[in-house]
């Protein structure tokens, strides 16, 4: 079973960047399509981002393409997610999580802690 170990985050304001990282151990993680989650308060968990295991194809949600990117490190373990040109509306939870199958947007079951990113105006 893979692990997640999620660094970065914060707070910002509107218009700032932050970084996330997420550091994997325990499994095969060289192998797995990667995505980043986020759930703001009173709202259903929603896909960020994508990233396929040898790195070189990524996907969005509409909402963050163009300020979103989304990178992986194999030889570290590493996933990061590059946020730029925050907004309010990106206040959330921000998980990292295997994808289920490339090209979706659904994590597996296994969630960690996550990472608070809050954004204010």
């Amino acid at each position: 079973q893979v692990q997640f170990l999620q660094s970065g985050g914060g707070s910002v304001q509107a218009g700032g960047s932050l970084r996330l990282a997420c550091q994997a151990s325990g499994g095969t993680f060289a192998r797995l399509p990667m995505g980043w989650f986020r759930q703001a308060p009173g709202k259903d968990r929603e896909f960020v981002a994508g990233i396929n295991w040898p790195g070189d194809s990524e996907y969005y949600a509409d909402s963050v393409k163009g300020r979103f990117t989304i990178s992986r490190d194999n030889a570290r373990d590493a996933v990061y997610l590059w946020m730029n040109r925050l907004k309010p509306d990106d206040t959330a939870v921000y998980y990292c999580n295997s994808l289920r199958t490339w090209g979706g947007t659904q994590g597996n079951d296994y969630w960690g802690l996550g990472s608070q990113v809050t954004v204010s105006s």
